[in-house]
């Protein structure tokens, strides 16, 4: 089995992504590397937070890694919050009060087009590379659904009437934007 480092703190995403990877990769925590830090994200793009997490520790622990960032897109919203979708409310990165503020700037406007996407940056042998990952949707009224994490209670996938949240993790992730990514990926690893 393979080992490679995904460079988060986050619980969700590092399940999600071991769920989708297994059995082929043994996917390496922060944690476990030992790597406590906090990772600056300061890039004003999506493959620049991302690139900036993967070369934070491909410079300091030499390891072929991967990292990603995820951002929210609403059509009406001039695309936010896009990359300042986990600190959308604040810097205390709380879900319930990012939604809170999404639904309330986006109020009851009929464009309620959204996407997710991810972008992941993958060093390997000292060379980057990038994938990303879409999924269209629309943004509900209200939050529906206990499952998930994020924004996934508001985000309806195009082809459903569920929200993420309400899909399970399973069928998520199928269709997921970091499942496509996480795809593209492997694809790279596995050629």
């Amino acid at each position: 089995m393979k080992k490679i480092v995904f460079a988060t703190n986050n619980a969700h995403k590092l399940s999600e992504v071991r769920a989708i990877l297994a059995p082929d990769y043994e996917i390496i925590s922060l944690a476990e590397l030992n790597c406590f830090d906090d990772i600056p994200e300061t890039a004003n793009t999506l493959e620049g937070n991302a690139l900036l997490k993967a070369n934070y520790i491909f410079e300091k622990f030499g390891c072929d890694c991967f990292a990603d960032d995820t951002g929210l897109e609403v059509e009406a919203l001039n695309g936010e919050p896009g990359v300042y979708s986990a600190r959308y409310a604040g810097e205390a990165n709380d879900a319930k009060a990012n939604m809170k503020k999404l639904l309330h700037n986006l109020g009851n406007n009929t464009n309620r087009e959204a996407c997710f996407r991810t972008v992941i940056a993958l060093i390997l042998g000292g060379k980057q590379q990038f994938f990303e990952g879409r999924i269209d949707g629309h943004i509900s009224f209200e939050p529906q659904g206990t499952a998930g994490f994020g924004y996934d209670p508001i985000f309806i996938p195009n082809g459903y009437k569920q929200s993420f949240a309400e899909l399970g993790t399973d069928e998520k992730n199928k269709i997921s934007h970091r499942a496509l990514a996480v795809k593209k990926l492997v694809d790279n690893l596995c050629n």
